[in-house]
């Protein structure tokens, strides 16, 4: 098996990757500022800068840079773009509204009744972004992606 050199593979391949990667590790450390290190939060959900909204602008960007707006390969990333921001802003907020509001029930239900809250795991109640995490994505996402398309391309 070969291995291709990094300068031979498309940008879109491994820049969104990178782009991604980063974004991650970026929110990690800022969550590990506010909260402390906790190892099992290096793939958070949710938080600030989100992670999807840079990898999919990445994306996007790394597309027009490569073939262009007039593809069908544009019109794939931006389809795909918008997917993945409607469900960091919108599809994974509710099912954190859903875990917060069965919580509160479960937290009820013990208090009343002779059930063991250890029967019942707590749900997550922070799985999706609010704008600002979006956005912020979204800007540090594409100034990493035009750092990388000026370095790489």
């Amino acid at each position: 098996m070969t291995i291709l050199p990094l300068h031979s593979l498309s940008p879109v391949v491994f820049i969104p990757i990178f782009v991604g990667v980063i974004t991650q590790l970026t929110k990690f450390v800022l969550f590990s500022f506010k909260h402390g290190i906790k190892w099992n939060y290096l793939l958070t959900h949710g938080h600030m800068p989100s992670a999807h909204s840079a990898f999919a602008i990445s994306v996007l960007m790394t597309t027009i840079y490569v073939d262009g707006v007039n593809s069908g390969s544009f019109v794939v990333a931006t389809a795909l773009g918008f997917l993945i921001l409607d469900d960091a802003l919108r599809l994974r907020m509710y099912l954190g509204d859903q875990g917060r509001y069965l919580n509160m029930l479960v937290k009820n239900l013990v208090e009343e009744t002779k059930l063991e809250k250890k029967d019942f795991p707590r749900l997550k109640e922070r799985i999706g972004h609010h704008k600002s995490e979006v956005i912020v994505g979204l800007i540090y996402g594409a100034i990493l992606t035009a750092t990388f398309l000026k370095i790489f391309g």
